[in-house]
């Protein structure tokens, strides 16, 4: 099982999994050792198959950083915080936490887009 590490201490999951609204960003960062990196991505994507079988879910993409890392990052779109919290605490997916490498750290946080006038719309 991997080790849950909190992208932001003042803010954690918990805390945001309290919120109702959406649509919400699921940014999620894994890292392991490089040599851990095929069993993260096969233990990856046996939970992306059950969670893109929950309702409110929209879409997902995978990065993996370059030159041999072993850090992987997450981008997913939830319809809803609702949707997203019935997903995670979804009996199917908590089982599937105990294939990931026990080298592995993941840092799951939710996100909103924001609007920056000329740049970026939300």
């Amino acid at each position: 099982m991997p080790k849950f590490i909190e992208m932001d201490r003042t803010v954690t999951l918990a805390d945001q999994l309290k919120d109702e609204g959406g649509p919400v960003v699921l940014i999620n960062t894994f890292v392991t050792q490089p040599e851990d990196a095929d069993r993260l991505l096969a233990a990856w994507t046996a939970d992306a198959e059950v969670m893109k079988r929950q309702p409110g879910f929209v879409s997902t993409q995978l990065h993996r950083g370059i030159a041999g890392s072993g850090v992987f990052l997450n981008y997913a779109v939830w319809d809803s915080v609702t949707d997203f919290r019935a997903a995670f605490t979804n009996p199917e997916f908590r089982a599937r936490l105990s294939d990931y490498p026990e080298t592995a750290t993941v840092s799951p946080h939710l996100f909103r887009k924001v609007n920056v006038p000329g740049i970026c719309a939300a």
